[in-house]
């Protein structure tokens, strides 16, 4: 299985032309981002939103670049990360990504080429983080960017993701799922600049969070929800 290589050369302005990328990230509103920035880049996306829905993905094509987030709703991406690079025919780009830049030693550690942090909004640095680790025969001396845009993603993508953290915090089901949630909503406040947010949510990502801090971070993704809600 041959990854997924261009039709024909890049551009300046479009300087992924042709390649796939596959993007495994859970929240809508940063998958929108990447999207948006491999379209404006010339390249074609797939998204999954967990492990599972990746290793169905890597059964089936091999992407020219694999971006995973390390933090997923069914366990770590850094697994994916090494299964990716341990393929008969390894996935020639992979990028471990985290709001958590804590997080960057385990993507590394499993693999990974590079690391991105959240959020990501500067065209360029997205373009020139992909073209860094391409390899020549798949990069094809592709320019890099001679100019930037700071790309933000529809608004109704993020509504879409405070639903969901506020609907499995009104469960709360257990422990793992508590933890994952407030992971989720950390990255989710870093890539929306939401400091209260962020700061609530990471009280809460503790293994024994309390009930006033899960009860904090539940009323400000309701706020936010109800405040994305009006526009």
């Amino acid at each position: 299985m041959s990854p997924s290589l261009p039709a024909g050369p890049p551009t300046w302005l479009r300087p992924l032309f042709g390649l796939t990328v596959l993007v495994v990230e859970d929240s809508r509103f940063v998958s929108e981002a990447l999207r948006l920035m491999c379209v404006r880049s010339g390249a074609r996306i797939r998204r999954a939103d967990c492990l599972r829905a990746a290793r169905r993905h890597l059964q089936t094509y091999r992407p020219a670049v694999l971006i995973v987030d390390i933090g997923l709703p069914d366990g770590s991406g850094a697994g994916l990360i090494a299964e990716a690079k341990a393929l008969p025919q390894p996935v020639p780009a992979v990028l471990g990504l985290s709001g958590d830049p804590a997080r960057a030693a385990e993507a590394l550690g499993a693999g990974a080429d590079a690391f991105l942090p959240k959020p990501v909004e500067s065209l360029a640095r997205f373009q020139q983080a992909v073209l860094c680790v391409l390899p020549a025969e798949v990069r094809r001396a592709a320019p890099m960017a001679l100019e930037d845009d700071t790309i933000t993603p529809d608004p109704l993508a993020l509504r879409d993701d405070l639903s969901h953290a506020a609907d499995v915090l009104a469960r709360r089901r257990d422990a793992a799922a508590t933890g994952y949630v407030a992971q989720f909503v950390a990255g989710l406040a870093r890539a929306c600049h939401d400091e209260d947010l962020e700061t609530a949510a990471e009280a809460a990502a503790g293994q024994s969070p309390s009930r006033a801090a899960l009860s904090q971070l539940s009323g400000l993704v309701q706020a936010r929800l109800d405040r994305a809600a009006v526009f």
